[in-house]
């Protein structure tokens, strides 16, 4: 049975080192995404080991069209440097970017492939690290249609585009018409409690006492039944990631709230000098 949700989300902002950090859903090479939040992110975060949770690199999007700015090479060269730094990282490809599942078991400066991965916290906890798209009956068993939701998808996305940039010039927040559609449209809403439980039910099969997974865009940390459900997120509208702390604690990292936050706080600091100097 389901419990509550058990959200550890944070509002601190001061940027730290972890013991483990695991993002997904970048989508590098495809319009839209939130690579200079996740620069600005990667700048205050950091950790002894990053987990790239799959779909960092959209192969889906450069086959149908090259994309590939250079905040996108940034963010890859900002991780090869952590990985030079001695950061042990480990990317386990998801479905958009399945080309690179020809080569597990490689390493590419420093970073290595794998299909899945065993996490062992610092409390004794285990947990299943996998994308979870062979666990998404559509992406499996109906890819015409899988492709046909990410062509929709991108168009939700060109949408909110339009619709954020009335929305700044008002002053108000980012807002998600795609996010919003998952939370209203009911068959949206049941699939991704299937998921959720389903994920759940593997990391009970193979023993682990979790699974920490991506690919729904949807971050979450929840309970069933004993066995812990954590979904990173994403960052081509939430701008979300999973840190383990030095005691064990998982928590989901709400980039752009606390990035607001960090902000707010450096302005802060900036008038009294300002009035001073006046």
């Amino acid at each position: 049975m389901k419990t509550s949700a058990n959200d550890d989300s944070t509002d601190n902002p001061q940027g730290r080192k972890y013991r483990a950090l695991f993002i997904s859903d970048i989508h590098l090479g495809m319009r839209g995404n939130q690579v200079e939040a996740l620069l600005e992110f990667l700048k205050h975060h950091d950790a002894e080991t990053i987990y790239l949770v799959g779909d960092i690199v959209d192969g889906w999007r450069l086959r149908s069209g090259w994309y590939w700015p250079q905040s996108h090479n940034d963010v890859v060269q900002k991780l090869l440097r952590k990985a030079r730094k001695g950061t042990k990282i480990i990317y386990i490809p998801g479905n958009h970017d399945e080309f690179l599942r020809e080569f597990y078991g490689s390493h590419f400066g420093g970073i290595e492939v794998r299909e899945t991965a065993l996490h062992a916290a610092a409390d004794g906890k285990r947990y299943l690290v996998i994308h979870g798209d062979i666990f998404d009956v559509v992406v499996r068993h109906a890819r015409w249609l899988a492709y046909f939701g990410d062509w929709a998808y991108e168009i939700a996305l060109r949408l909110s585009t339009h619709i954020n940039l009335i929305r700044r010039k008002l002053g108000f927040t980012y807002w998600s018409l795609s996010a919003w559609a998952k939370l209203k449209v009911k068959n949206a809403v049941n699939f991704i409690g299937k998921f959720e439980e389903t994920l759940a039910a593997e990391a009970q099969r193979q023993g682990v006492d979790g699974v920490i997974c991506g690919h729904i865009h949807s971050a979450a940390m929840r309970d069933f039944d004993g066995f812990t459900y954590i979904n990173t997120g994403d960052w081509v509208e939430s701008c979300t990631a999973v840190v383990e702390h030095e005691d064990g604690r998982m928590e989901i990292i709400r980039w752009a709230r606390m990035s607001r936050l960090l902000n707010e706080q450096r302005s802060l600091a900036i008038v009294p000098w300002r009035r001073r100097a006046a």
